[in-house]
């Protein structure tokens, strides 16, 4: 019992079962502490806002407090995004370039009243080891980094910059992906 009585005393709790030693409980899910080993709390928003005072954009050292910081951070973010649909309209356009084999596979398929009509399918070959695979390889990475970028810029809830993000986003696909249009193959079933 001795033994027992000492183990309950050594986890912050009496005898008498009182548990009003115990710290109280924080929720992880709406605050976290930023690396600066100073141990302060910050509330992380969870509801759209607009300000620009203290709002941090990706990195710690990046705080954006002056409405001129803010008009500079909403440009930047709405070029990213457009940058990022460019991104993603040029990898197209690279990758219809770099098709080395296309083949055509014929196949019947039934069609109106019983009759037979020949469907057409195009595969498209690229080799793994070239320098097309290879770039698209690493314009893939630099795509998919940006994308993570612009969601947790988004994920600042910051009205100001969820609104450049849209509105980057918006404008690169207006500017960039009517040349698209012009190149689809309109045979193709799955996009």
């Amino acid at each position: 019992m001795g033994m027992n009585h000492m183990g309950m005393n050594h986890m912050g709790m009496n005898h008498m079962g009182d548990n009003s030693t115990m710290p109280p409980h924080h929720h992880p899910t709406t605050s976290h502490s930023h690396g600066g080993g100073d141990g302060m709390m910050m509330m992380m928003p969870m509801t759209f806002y607009f300000g620009f005072d203290n709002v941090e954009l990706l990195f710690s050292g990046l705080v954006i407090n002056t409405p001129g910081e803010m008009a500079g951070a909403f440009v930047a973010v709405f070029l990213l995004a457009m940058f990022y649909e460019g991104l993603k309209i040029a990898r197209e356009g690279l990758l219809r370039k770099s098709q080395v084999s296309i083949r055509y596979n014929s196949m019947p398929v039934p069609g109106p009243n019983g009759t037979i009509l020949m469907e057409t399918h195009k595969t498209v070959g690229q080799q793994m080891l070239s320098f097309p695979h290879l770039l698209q390889t690493v314009l893939h990475i630099i795509q998919v980094v940006i994308s993570y970028f612009l969601m947790l810029i988004f994920m600042t809830y910051n009205g100001y910059l969820c609104i450049a993000v849209a509105a980057g986003a918006g404008t690169g696909y207006f500017l960039f992906s009517w040349k698209k249009a012009v190149v689809v193959d309109i045979t193709e079933h799955c996009h």
